[in-house]
């Protein structure tokens, strides 16, 4: 006689970040939710539950400093996201200042890049699209670089470097030795970079982000030349890399959910709802991470202090103790208190650039395809666990119409 024992924690999370599980981890986080506060075998603890994980992004005693809460690295070489109050909530303040007045307004703008990308595939005939090259990826980029002062033709340069460096982003045990010295690689080479880009900026200042941050107006405020760099650095890469996962992984929803994309088709305003219920469903950042400043209770557990913490966004975002039906991909979902953008201290500062970015693409897809289907389902997947999004999404559709004509399921 033979019994089977379940799977342990260790082993779950393991499955869940496995690449052949890229295309569907939910499974391995529902089995993690039986346990919403658990450590697994590397020393780190995983928290699942939405109540677990909200309290936990609120706590002051829970350190955006994740890598170690001991770290003797200057502050100013960590980016504003693994900073803690004070100085946190000093670089937050500047860039707030500066990125939320230059987004204002933006929406028209989307709109003609969204349509100008998709123009360039119009036909009358069957056709094909990849929805991540060109859409997802080319709308968020042009974005970030126009609102930068970036050239939009160092993409190639800058794209190969947020490649690399959003895969150290995953658990060190799932990275190759390979990869961890393209990562060293590539930091070195983003350094180089930037350091050119803000060079040229200083000696011709322009109406851009970038020289709103070297010459921010309250000069108790100003950065560092190292915390500029680092804080160009996460806008750049930031700035487009979730967005292109939101709006792929809309794709893929709405194409699996032709009544969502229906109903949208003829609903614009579903635009606002839909986009939060994607954030919700299967979010473009899956986890986060945190370190414990002091003994923290949280579920009838105690995570000592000194512990790293692994927040598991996208389990708590199907927690059935918060959301009614989790599983299921409900389009006008009411009271969505998801944790796609994170929450607390660092909720996420482009937030609003990802929705209305978002909101716009998805809308035109769906008013301007006709038949739109699915090539491979699931399609490939990105080596990312965190930062999880289709590398390719075909889109197979009977004609893309014009801009201004309506699209016909």
């Amino acid at each position: 006689m033979t019994t089977s024992t379940a799977p342990s924690a260790t082993d779950l999370f393991a499955q869940a970040m496995r690449y052949d599980h890229r295309a569907d981890p939910y499974p391995y986080y529902a089995q993690l939710r039986r346990h919403p506060v658990t450590r697994i075998d590397d020393g780190s603890w995983l928290v699942s539950g939405h109540r677990e994980i909200k309290q936990l992004l609120h706590d002051p005693r829970s350190s955006a400093d994740r890598l170690n809460p001991q770290n003797k690295a200057p502050k100013a070489a960590r980016s504003l996201l693994m900073q803690d109050p004070p100085l946190h909530d000093q670089l937050r303040r500047v860039v707030t200042d500066e990125f939320i007045p230059r987004i204002m307004g933006m929406r028209d703008h989307l709109g003609e890049l969204v349509s100008g990308l998709l123009d360039a595939h119009t036909s009358d005939r069957p056709g094909q699209l990849d929805v991540v090259a060109d859409l997802a990826y080319p709308l968020p980029v042009t974005v970030i670089c126009e609102l930068l002062g970036v050239p939009r033709e160092d993409e190639a340069l800058f794209g190969s470097i947020a490649r690399r460096l959003t895969r150290g982003l995953d658990p060190i045990d799932t990275q190759t030795e390979e990869e961890l010295h393209e990562l060293d690689q590539a930091r070195g080479e983003l350094i180089q970079y930037l350091e050119g880009v803000i060079a040229r900026r200083r000696t011709d200042p322009g109406s851009d982000l970038l020289s709103g941050l070297m010459f921010h107006q309250d000069p108790d405020d100003v950065m560092g030349p190292v915390q500029l760099r680092v804080t160009l650095g996460l806008l750049l890469i930031a700035g487009h890399e979730t967005t292109v996962n939101l709006i792929a992984n809309g794709t893929l929803a709405l194409l699996r959910n032709p009544d969502a994309l229906a109903r949208l088709r003829e609903d614009p305003d579903l635009a606002t709802p839909l986009v939060e219920e994607v954030l919700r469903y299967d979010p473009p950042v899956q986890m986060s991470g945190r370190s414990a400043l002091a003994d923290i209770e949280l579920a009838g557990t105690t995570i000592p202090k000194g512990s790293r913490i692994r927040l598991l966004l996208a389990a708590g975002n199907r927690d059935a103790t918060r959301f009614d039906d989790p599983d299921r991909f409900v389009p006008d979902r009411r009271d969505n208190a998801h944790l796609g953008f994170g929450g607390g201290l660092h909720y996420c500062i482009g937030a609003t650039l990802a929705r209305a970015e978002a909101q716009i693409a998805l809308t035109a897809l769906a008013r301007r395809l006709r038949s739109p289907r699915l090539v491979a389902d699931p399609p490939p997947y990105r080596e990312n666990a965190v930062l999880r999004g289709p590398e390719q999404l075909l889109v197979a559709f009977d004609q893309l119409t014009p801009d201004g004509a309506q699209g016909v399921s």
